[in-house]
């Protein structure tokens, strides 16, 4: 069964992003009011506002959280074309009792809104990825990770595109190089319909960011996009929110191991349950449920079986109730069945 709480944000405009920690226990939420929330759960589950902070000086698009090795530690984006990176200070309160966290920088690169921002993976250092509308994705590096005052800027994507969201692969494999996927919500002119979806690898040869393929069959603007967590697996799953549902897997190439576009691109899965827009993609911590959302309101979570035949099993309403035919279906937890298996041709 389902559990569903309602929260009274206290956001004096549209809430635009939600973001977790690591451990699930702590949530931060960011809103058009240019202001960030920090909400942390207590023992009974209920969640109270810890922080709140005038970040910016527009719209705040996204939030994101650092690796808890790192500390506490936030990134934002907003329409006033920067980023920040924000750090909370244990034991220090503000004068209305809440946590106190502190702008550590603000990266200013950006000549256009920045419109996602993302930590990379814990095991290449403390880095961060932004996209921007102005269609270049900037990765910076904090040197030392004890000062979060010094970021540098390492590398310039150019993608040529507005960018409108991001995602690291967050393989732990030595065997894969860093990766990248962009999407982009720019809407198709008369006669223009380029590929909305890019994947960038990183080369340690070149010390470059080489573009791997772009999707040309996802032309409909992107509003999501997220790898899943590859445990277990030898190949890449990319998830991508548009006017439907994509999964996108990459299967490295052993024979072109060096070369760029070394993958075995092919599209998993395309769905249009949500009947409308998808907006949010997301994957649990073994890479093996995706969650939607959409602009019927609804939350699906999908899952594959071993032939890689995606289907949703399971719609959540707005209302917090479960869709009726969903009911007795299977993602694992009690109260639900097994997807049936179905017979197929699969590589992995």
């Amino acid at each position: 069964m389902y559990v569903s709480k309602t929260i009274k944000a206290g956001h004096d405009d549209l809430i635009h992003d939600v973001a977790y920690d690591f451990y699930g226990k702590r949530m931060a939420t960011c809103s058009s009011d240019q202001h960030v929330k920090i909400w942390d759960q207590d023992e009974n589950g209920t969640w109270t506002c810890s922080a709140s902070i005038k970040s910016h000086y527009g719209s705040v698009w996204k939030v994101t959280w650092a690796h808890p090795e790192f500390g506490q530690v936030i990134a934002t984006c907003s329409f006033d074309r920067t980023a920040a990176v924000w750090e909370e200070i244990a034991g220090e309160k503000t004068g209305v009792g809440l946590n106190h966290w502190i702008r550590k920088t603000s990266l200013v690169d950006s000549r256009t809104s920045v419109t996602d921002v993302k930590f990379g993976p814990k095991h290449l250092g403390l880095i961060l990825a932004t996209a921007s509308a102005d269609g270049t994705v900037r990765i910076y590096e904090a040197p030392d990770v004890m000062n979060l005052s010094q970021w540098s800027l390492q590398h310039e994507i150019p993608c040529k595109i507005p960018c409108s969201c991001i995602s690291w692969n967050p393989s732990l494999s030595r065997i894969h190089a860093p990766m990248l996927a962009v999407g982009s919500d720019e809407s198709n002119t008369a006669g223009s319909s380029t590929g909305k979806v890019s994947v960038f690898e990183y080369s340690e040869n070149s010390r470059k960011w080489q573009k791997v393929d772009t999707f040309s069959n996802i032309t409909e603007p992107v509003h999501d996009i997220s790898f899943a967590p590859n445990i277990g697996r030898s190949y890449h799953v990319l998830a991508v929110g548009s006017k439907d549902l994509r999964i996108i897997t990459l299967k490295p190439l052993q024979d072109k191991k060096d070369e760029p576009g070394r993958f075995e691109i092919r599209q998993a899965g395309q769905f249009d349950d949500h009947g409308s827009t998808v907006w949010r993609v997301c994957w649990n911590i073994t890479g093996t449920i995706l969650a939607t959302s959409g602009d019927d309101g609804q939350v699906k979570l999908w899952k594959a079986n071993y032939l890689d035949h995606w289907k949703c099993v399971s719609t959540l309403k707005c209302d917090g109730q479960m869709s009726d035919n969903t009911k007795d279906l299977d993602i694992g937890k009690p109260g639900f069945k097994k997807l049936t298996q179905q017979i197929g041709q699969g590589w992995h």
